[in-house]
């Protein structure tokens, strides 16, 4: 997971987003988790955009198997997030509110992550 974002580098449907700063997977009960936490703590006000998907199946295989035997199964789905990303956007909140409920949401990440707003 080399460079940096292109796409999705910008804010482009709420007024504040929340950046990501680090190449990491973000599996998809990381993604609800920080979701829950935002509409959580803007009790359910405003609205809230999720840019990112787990599209990308990790598989595992089961403990004490032998080498071979082809692939695993599914274990969970992640998405792939670059340096720069926006990752979660929210409109109709104010700054504060929309600040603090974004650094919640960024502690349940694995990553470090920004707080951004449109325009700046």
């Amino acid at each position: 997971m080399g460079g940096v974002a292109t796409r999705g580098a910008t804010v482009a449907f709420g007024k504040f987003g929340l950046k990501a700063m680090d190449a990491h997977w973000i599996t998809s009960r990381q993604i609800e988790a920080a979701r829950r936490a935002i509409t959580h703590h803007i009790k359910r006000e405003g609205k809230v955009w999720i840019r990112i998907f787990p599209h990308q199946a990790v598989t595992s295989t089961p403990n004490e198997t032998r080498m071979g035997g082809g692939k695993g199964t599914v274990s969970h789905y992640v998405a792939t997030v670059k340096p720069g990303t926006v990752m979660f956007e929210m409109d109709g909140v104010p700054y504060e509110v929309a600040k603090e409920a974004l650094t919640l949401a960024g502690h349940k990440l694995p990553i470090r992550t920004k707080v951004v707003v449109r325009g700046i």
